[in-house]
């Protein structure tokens, strides 16, 4: 049963419910109407389900529920047992949220490592999956996007800080994470639990490093000639320092020749401006289609970002 009412951008009011699945207990959210066409989110290595208040907001307002997810480990799921972690077993977890909810059939959306996560998911059950989206992430990154990636990790460290506002502060300055008062910052507070005066984020480091070594011991290129559902991959092409793709050139065209069923949009943004950018809105709202339920109504009219 939902638990608890909380305020997304555009006033989307947001349901959360914590899930007692096999492997664990999960925080899900659902932005829009239940018994509306589903579109699952999956968020990345260290992220929560807050990094898809925007693109959630916006396809919640095209009359689709939308349900977004902090995987075991981070945000407000807790972290699991050494070894439970690895994109088969999130997969599953994917699947099991969505039974529970009595959602027999969805739309899968992955960023980053969630993306990979689908893509597993997809595998593991394609009559479940209508169709899927991949946002800038189907394989290893370019080595240069990794310093990046581990910048990320490395804030996850056991360590204290006197507010939330010298937290984000430091996040904020690496650069990248735009845009920031409308998406990243909320998704980076969200993360933070306090003690003692002080705040540190509740995201487990131990889990996020399981699933980074696994995410370099696995390609996931064996996944890409066995998905026969409709997919997009949504590519960032602006790079992260030092000058490294996600997606490069050459990822991007073996995926595209491996996949049967695969299509590209591509987006002058950087991996994490994707998440709110009109034109990547716009390409997922478009793949996806519109709802035919209630009181959905195709309009002209494009996709806000507030």
């Amino acid at each position: 049963m939902p638990d608890e009412l909380i305020t997304v951008p555009s006033l989307v009011e947001t349901t959360s419910f914590d899930l007692q699945l096999p492997s664990g207990s999960m925080r899900a959210y659902r932005v829009g109407p239940p018994g509306a066409p589903a579109v699952v989110c999956v968020p990345g290595l260290d992220a929560n389900a807050r990094s898809f208040d925007v693109l959630g907001a916006a396809l919640a307002r095209r009359g689709r529920q939308v349900i977004t997810l902090d995987l075991r480990g981070r945000g407000a799921s807790p972290a699991t047992a050494p070894g439970t972690y690895g994109w088969v077993k999130h997969a599953k977890d994917v699947l099991a949220v969505a039974t529970e909810l009595g959602i027999d059939r969805f739309d899968l959306a992955g960023h980053s490592m969630g993306a990979l996560v689908s893509m597993q998911a997809a595998v593991l059950a394609p009559e479940r999956i209508r169709r899927l989206v991949l946002i800038d992430t189907v394989g290893p990154a370019d080595f240069l996007a990794l310093p990046s990636v581990a910048l990320a990790t490395l804030r996850l460290l056991p360590f204290a800080y006197p507010s939330a506002g010298v937290y984000c502060a430091g996040m904020h300055a690496t650069g990248i994470l735009e845009p920031w008062e409308d998406l990243w910052k909320r998704a980076f507070a969200y993360e933070l639990e306090g003690c003692l005066g002080v705040v540190r984020p509740r995201t487990s480091f131990r889990a996020v490093a399981e699933d980074l070594v696994y995410n370099l011991v696995h390609t996931g290129t064996s996944l890409w000639p066995r998905l026969r559902l409709p997919t997009i991959l949504v590519r960032a092409t602006r790079r992260l320092p030092p000058f490294g793709f996600v997606v490069g050139g050459r990822l991007r065209d073996a995926f595209l020749r491996t996949a049967p069923s695969a299509e590209l949009t591509e987006v002058d943004a950087n991996h994490f401006e994707i998440m709110a950018h009109p034109d990547a809105l716009r390409a997922i709202d478009e793949f996806l289609g519109l709802p035919v339920v209630g009181r959905a109504r195709k309009s002209s009219a494009s996709l806000e970002l507030t």
